[in-house]
């Protein structure tokens, strides 16, 4: 088996090339190998290498930039993600594909559900909304994998800088009033791998597709702030005896940012659990083995 893997070295594609390697010849790629600005540019690898499945990892996920750049979001959240759709349904293989919980405008007050109205807030949620549309549309077989607040052991993300800060900073402020759930990226790439286990021990590898394609909730069971996402991580490294920052809470109206973020963003990710029998872990033990990791 293929797997073409696109956007290798992000957050939730640095997984899946370690999770995937068990399972399939993984051709993994970024930005270097292919432009995904370049609508013909993908269309030729894809048909060159006739993969036997396309994951796609590659996102623009500067929330904020993106209100200044909202014609690039577009292109790399939604364009380029039409192209690949388009060319999976040519190939008649299946696309996994990763999208937020920012599709939502964050004002209600249960665990969101797939079947949920969208109404993103900001440019990025737009932009990946419009990318779930242009896969839907396209007629392939596919996984849509939503997920909220990922976190990684590389690059850049919340957990390594609140890290960093704790012991950079006397005092530290950190939004209170908006709340989701910690998403390991490690987690994102082992359930992707477990779905694609079970569809090679199905009877019928096509009709595991038509069964199961469609749009499912994946993220961290249970909830907080990010004032709590800081605050566990603080504790952790008091524990380890480490002398960190005064942590404060703060409110969304204090800390403007260019976007506009949710103040909800928990969703239920009850159809993951009944469709493939998968469920993440507590989102604090999550960031617990992920701390591990660094210390």
């Amino acid at each position: 088996m293929r797997i073409l893997l696109i956007g290798k070295n992000g957050q939730v594609g640095y997984e899946l090339q370690r999770s995937l390697a068990c399972l399939a010849n993984v051709i993994a790629c970024d930005r270097k190998q292919l432009d995904l600005s370049n609508g013909s540019t993908i269309s030729s690898l894809i048909e060159s290498l006739k993969p036997d499945m396309i994951v796609n990892a590659a996102a623009y996920t500067a929330v904020d930039k993106a209100e200044a750049e909202p014609d690039l979001a577009m292109q790399i959240n939604a364009y380029a993600v039409a192209t690949m759709a388009e060319c999976a349904k040519k190939l008649a293989i299946p696309l996994i594909h990763y999208s937020t919980d920012y599709v939502f405008n964050g004002d209600n007050q249960t665990p969101w559900l797939e079947t949920d109205n969208v109404a993103p807030i900001n440019v990025y949620g737009e932009s990946k909304l419009a990318g779930e549309q242009a896969i839907a549309d396209s007629g392939c077989q596919y996984l849509i994998l939503r997920t909220s607040w990922v976190y990684g052991t590389r690059g850049h993300n919340f957990l390594l800088t609140m890290r960093r800060l704790a012991r950079e900073k006397d005092t530290l402020s950190v939004v209170a009033d908006q709340v989701g759930s910690p998403t390991w990226s490690r987690h994102i790439a082992d359930v992707t791998s477990l779905i694609i286990a079970q569809s090679l021990s199905a009877q019928s590898n096509e009709n595991f597709w038509k069964q199961h394609s469609g749009l499912y909730h994946l993220s961290g069971s249970g909830q907080g702030s990010w004032y709590d996402f800081a605050n566990d991580i603080f504790e952790h490294l008091k524990q380890q005896g480490e002398t960190v920052a005064t942590l404060n809470k703060t409110t969304t109206s204090s800390y403007p940012t260019p976007a506009t973020r949710p103040l909800y963003s928990v969703m239920n990710t009850d159809k993951l659990a009944q469709a493939f029998n998968l469920r993440l872990p507590d989102w604090k033990d999550s960031v617990a083995l992920a701390l591990s990791e660094l210390d």
